[in-house]
């Protein structure tokens, strides 16, 4: 089970304002990149490291056929995250039982892309070792780093990111338009000022602003947001009374790791006393959070002394408009979420904020165990809803908060008197570890958890079981199997029914998947035959009944597998269910493989893809495509299982290449290549086995579960040399996916009968289809048909 979850958005970050030209760096950074295979970008905090790596990288974007990927960590502090975090943001399935970084190193070993890691500064060993087990461990992997501080490693080419240059501001400024720090505070000032520009009048002043910023991105843009309310020479004169301060009364600059602190502080002291407190507040956030987070944290009795707004408290209402104001002046940034609008403090911003909060006696872990609370209740919310419509919206939800559960689970787990409240966060999550492809880093926070709560409570009980079911899951049979018992006897002793019952399904999950097929059996007919107990999650109760129906269809007894698993699918539509009912149908698939009805099994093995590909379950894909193979091939349609072998093979190189050396899976793939190549000849076998494996996963789903002649034909024509070329009857035409359907089982010989049996169709439907595919060639025969279709391949 498992795998479930929308794909990670790990593309390159989207800019929200325009990029000031850095012509100089991006040539250096592609020329660099097109030599080395590890390009490390430094430089200060604020200087733009991350949006011009950003910039660089997209591009490149044509040059790696497998793509450009986007690993932030400024929201990571454990060091053993970093290869999940890089395996998350390529979209790899956390399954194998080797050490992580092993894992993702044989995954990408033939793959050709850019991956994009982001703050290394804070983690360079966990970094370092990422960067050197790709380089020695791949060919094709190229890394673009950024960090404060190189990584160390021999193969290391730096590209060091200098501030914006500055013109004198007593020299010559006609050429405004050659000075980039000019040119970015004139953008950032005409967003709140329309109409600024830079005119001879105020390009001194600008000049000497950007001059005392020492020409930091951020500095200026903080600088320029004060625009508002001040013009040019007011924005100078006011920041030279700041720097006099800080220096004693010298004007001369202060050193350059010293101005963003100034220009920081300045912008701080600019905001209300409230402002001040949220953004302290909302410091203890790592990525991006929503408005509900931002007032469950901030909103609570300040501690900091005083204030113009009636003392330093913040209500919920206020909250809104404290984030508004912080947004106005540039500290906090507005981006899209999956439900609608987030925030995000600039790493400086928040490292800022950090020392802002950790000065207010009290206030630090005040707002971090309201920061864990709510990501408690934001949890159970979502484990309560799960067996229910909505998955994808609550896992989005889940992944856009995914460095605040990260955070949350590190404090709780590290402070003294919240470790079992790190306990319940990381069980309650259990649905996301298990269902969303991340078993290993669940299993990571539940081993914490664990040793860190020895005394026999209901959470550890729950707890035992789960991290049972994820050592399962990436094939530590015996371990899990130890785990689930050990659960299973503290919640009989703690006489709790709910964790008895999920406890036992565990152990029942793991002796299915150690082949004690009629020990499976017994256990699993008692489990649905009690049926779900009081407080047993449904999705477990759900899955008791695919692992029964498993069990029967791996025995031979078909018909009770199907009468098992139409039962659970009628359960699941009830609710509005999806993950669990998608493996429903595949088992309701594999059941007709037994009684060998090969058009039943293939449409309950698409219907199942187009769940699986809904919640993004790529193992649930790579089994079902093995299935629509053999079903491709038992039905005499070799190219298309030739198609589906190359896809699922791609599909599984993200997993596993040997499927977990299941010997079962490993020979019915072999069985399907056999026949597929006996069918079509070495060479047809080939070609069509490679055009499978060219395909990305969303369209070998839409090939699998629509189009049964070739990957993605866009008409009834075809293309040569470039050009369209229809048959002279059909100019223009266009078939349905449906339509394309059934040309191609007419080509077979197949009857409207056998076409309506093969599509799980109405005869009346499919003699309809029939005659719209005639009307729209132009033709009269079903002949002419049969070699329209040959003549497509």
């Amino acid at each position: 089970m498992g795998g479930s979850a929308p794909a990670p958005d790990r593309q390159l970050p989207v800019e929200t304002t325009s990029f000031v030209d850095r012509r100089g760096e991006l040539a250096a950074g592609r020329e660099l990149l097109a030599r080395a295979r590890l390009v490390t970008l430094t430089g200060p905090g604020g200087v733009g490291k991350t949006r011009l790596a950003a910039r660089l990288a997209a591009g490149l974007r044509r040059t790696f056929p497998d793509g450009v990927r986007f690993v932030p960590l400024s929201g990571l502090d454990d060091p053993a995250l970093v290869p999940l975090a890089a395996a998350d943001a390529l979209d790899l399935p956390d399954r194998s039982a080797r050490p992580p970084l092993d894992a993702l190193v044989e995954q990408l070993k033939d793959r050709r892309l850019l991956l994009l890691v982001d703050n290394c500064e804070h983690l360079p060993t966990a970094c370092a070792e990422l960067a050197a087990s790709l380089l020695h461990g791949t060919t094709g992997v190229r890394i673009l780093a950024t960090s404060r501080h190189r990584l160390g490693l021999t193969e290391e080419h730096l590209l060091e990111v200098r501030p914006l240059p500055v013109p004198d501001p007593d020299g010559d400024l006609s050429a405004p338009e050659g000075s980039p720090a000019l040119a970015l505070f004139a953008d950032r000032a005409a967003a709140v000022v329309p109409g600024f520009r830079l005119t001879a009048a105020n390009r001194a002043a600008v000049a000497r602003l950007c001059h005392r910023l020492d020409g930091l991105p951020l500095a200026i843009e903080l600088a320029a947001v004060r625009m508002r309310v001040l013009d040019v020479d007011q924005l100078l004169d006011r920041l030279d009374d700041r720097y006099r301060l800080l220096t004693g009364g010298s004007p001369a600059s202060l050193p350059r790791h010293q101005t963003l602190r100034a220009a920081v502080d300045w912008s701080h002291e600019l905001c209300t006393t409230r402002e001040q407190l949220v953004w302290a507040r909302l410091s203890v956030l790592a990525g991006s959070f929503d408005l509900e987070t931002a007032e469950a944290v901030c909103a609570a009795t300040g501690g900091a002394d005083g204030g113009e707004e009636e003392g330093a408290d913040v209500r919920p209402h206020d909250v809104l408009d404290a984030v508004t104001g912080l947004v106005d002046k540039s500290v906090l940034s507005r981006e899209s979420g999956p439900d609608g609008i987030r925030y995000r403090l600039l790493d400086t911003l928040r490292h800022y904020g950090l020392d802002r909060l950790r000065a207010l006696p009290g206030e630090e872990p005040a707002a971090r165990r309201r920061q864990r609370d709510w990501m408690l209740h934001r949890a159970a919310a979502c484990e309560r809803a799960w067996f229910g419509p909505g998955q994808r919206d609550m896992v989005a939800r889940l992944r856009a908060d995914q460095d605040n559960i990260r955070t949350a689970l590190d404090f709780s787990l590290t402070t003294r008197g919240e470790r079992l409240a790190g306990l319940r966060l990381a069980s309650t999550l259990w649905f996301y570890w298990h269902a969303c492809g991340a078993p290993r880093e669940g299993r990571h926070w539940l081993d914490r958890a664990l040793a860190a709560n020895p005394e026999p409570t209901p959470e550890r009980a729950r707890g035992l079981w789960i991290a049972g079911l994820l050592a399962a899951a990436t094939h530590a049979l015996t371990a899990g199997l130890a785990l689930a018992r050990d659960a299973q006897l503290l919640a009989q002793d703690l006489d709790d029914a709910a964790e008895t019952a999920h406890a036992e399904y565990v152990i029942g999950v793991i002796t299915l998947f150690m082949d004690d097929l009629p020990t499976a059996l017994r256990h699993f007919e008692a489990s649905v035959a009690r049926g779900p107990v009081p407080g047993q999650h449904l999705s477990l109760h759900g899955l008791n009944q695919v692992e029964l129906a498993c069990a029967l269809g791996f025995l031979g007894e078909a018909d009770r597998a199907v009468e098992v698993c139409e039962a659970a699918r009628r359960m699941c539509e009830r609710h509005g269910e999806e993950w669990v009912h998608s493996y429903v149908l595949r088992m309701l698939a594999l059941a007709h493989t037994v009684c060998r009805d090969w058009s039943r099994a293939e449409h309950h093995a698409r219907q199942a893809l187009r769940l699986k590909i809904a919640v993004h379950d790529v193992i649930g894909i790579a089994l079902t495509l093995d299935l629509l193979a053999r079903t491709a091939v038992e039905q005499g349609t070799h190219e298309r299982s030739a198609t589906l072998l190359g896809a699922a093979d791609r599909t599984w190189t993200a997993i596993d290449r040997d499927r977990w050396g299941s010997a079962t899976l490993t020979s019915a793939r072999r069985d399907s290549e056999a026949r597929s190549r006996a069918g079509l000849g070495p060479s047809e076998y080939r070609r069509a086995y490679e055009r499978g494996a060219a395909l990305d996963l969303a369209r070998t789903v839409e090939y699998a579960v629509g189009d049964t002649t070739r990957p993605r034909r866009p008409t009834a024509g075809r293309r040569t040399n470039g050009r369209h070329r229809s048959t002279p009857s059909t100019p223009g035409v266009r078939l349905t996916r449906r339509e394309s359907e059934v040309a191609e089982l007419v080509a077979q010989g197949l009857a409207n009968q056998q076409i309506a049996d093969r599509l799980v169709i109405a005869r009346r439907t499919a003699e309809g289809h029939v005659e719209r595919v005639l009307r729209k060639l132009g033709f009269n025969k079903r002949s002419q048909i049969a070699a329209w279709v040959a003549a497509q391949r």
